[in-house]
């Protein structure tokens, strides 16, 4: 009898969960449509509210959510905001576009680090296939292994060159893991912000900089962050850095 009821129990959860499920999409539909709805009668704080809690809370977003999100920002002139979501989007839909957009404003507002190349376009580009072809090569190594093993067992002596050759596939892996590591990165989001020499408030004053600034993120210590800062190693309290996706 415990056993029949365990089994109508588990029927039970399965049941409502699909039927949880439909509303739970529908409700994000109604919440995104209620928020361009706002958006296109031009009430951009009151959408962006309604955006922000589908992003942050529900974990829901479009690439031109993300766009709207970063028109909002740049218009109350929150150049961090603006930055972070437009560099959200490049991660989704990356574009030669995109990248001039955020060279433009880091232009016109005097924002450090937003300088690309086209190593790094490449990269994000290439972030398209990455998983794919990581994947394959994964499973053509673990193949290999197993047909390797088994004629181990049977007596099957391999030559030096294939191990050799076998090794730096191998290696060319890791190679590939690591391709398309663009480091951390992350933006200033306060104005009046001491960069330091080291991680302490007692420290060298290297410089006062305000929102809107992008940083390479070397390390972190504490409350802080170790970051680069012209070239040069320099620290941020945590507080007053956005670190990127």
């Amino acid at each position: 009898m415990q056993n029949i009821l365990s089994k109508i129990s588990v029927f039970l959860i399965i049941f409502l969960a699909v039927l949880a499920e439909p509303a739970y999409a529908q409700a994000t539909n109604l919440t995104l449509a209620k928020a361009d709805s706002l958006f296109l009668n031009q009430r951009y704080s009151d959408a962006f509210v309604f955006y922000e809690q589908l992003l942050e809370q529900e974990q829901q977003y479009s690439p031109q959510m993300l766009l709207k999100m970063a028109y909002i920002k740049e218009g109350l002139r929150d150049y961090t905001g603006a930055m972070y979501y437009l560099h959200m989007f490049y991660t989704k839909e990356p574009s030669r576009s995109t990248l001039k957009k955020m060279e433009e404003l880091a232009q016109a507002y005097r924002l450090q680090g937003y300088e690309y190349n086209d190593l790094q376009f490449f990269k994000t580009q290439f972030n398209k296939y990455y998983m794919r072809i990581l994947e394959l090569m994964l499973l053509i190594a673990v193949i290999a292994v197993t047909v390797m093993l088994f004629s181990w067992r049977r007596g099957h002596r391999f030559s030096t060159a294939f191990k050799a050759g076998f090794i730096l596939y191998l290696l060319f892996i890791l190679f590939y893991i690591n391709l398309l590591n663009l480091g951390d990165e992350g933006i200033i989001k306060n104005n009046q912000v001491a960069i330091m020499s080291a991680p302490s408030a007692g420290a060298d004053w290297i410089a006062t900089t305000s929102q809107g600034h992008k940083v390479p993120i070397t390390g972190e210590q504490d409350i802080w962050y170790e970051i680069k800062w012209k070239g040069e190693t320099a620290y941020i309290r945590k507080s007053n850095l956005l670190e990127l996706p």
